[in-house]
């Protein structure tokens, strides 16, 4: 088996002033065993547990969002197609499949017209993206899941 892996991600959070920002985390508390006995071990992080909401949403070629707030804590995970995420700080993040986000942004005030973040599709063919809601989760500090 390799290493103990280490995986990415972009986490949009709201600071004490009600700005969005965007922070480059990594999960990195992993541990090697199986999922249900006899599978083989694989490396497993620390799991979220809670009433959640999964959806699949798809964002035509051109298509850029207002400015608003994620509606609850999500992950948004690009299933095809590349898009964008640009935060209140100005700090805009390009993601395609394999590059996963944390939308955390709740709580942000409105500041020279922007409020959370912004978000768009990139390129010529629709952003499929997978999108995890956590129906009753406290709003998580950045880089939180590790």
């Amino acid at each position: 088996m390799s290493g103990r892996p280490t995986i990415s991600y972009w986490h949009l959070w709201a600071d004490a002033d009600g700005i969005s920002r965007l922070t480059q985390c990594a999960m990195t508390e992993f541990e090697l065993k199986p999922m249900n006995a006899p599978a083989d071990p694989q490396w497993q992080g620390r799991s979220t547990t809670g009433k959640m909401t999964t959806m699949v949403t798809v964002q035509p070629v051109g298509w850029i969002g207002v400015w608003h707030e994620n509606p609850k804590p999500q992950w948004i995970v690009p299933l095809s197609g590349r898009w964008f995420v640009e935060a209140m700080d100005g700090r805009r993040v390009e993601m395609g499949p394999g590059e996963i986000s944390f939308g955390g942004d709740q709580h942000c005030r409105e500041v020279d017209g922007k409020y959370g973040h912004r978000s768009g599709t990139i390129g010529d063919i629709p952003a499929v993206l997978m999108v995890i809601q956590f129906e009753e989760a406290p709003v998580p500090p950045p880089c939180e899941f590790r």
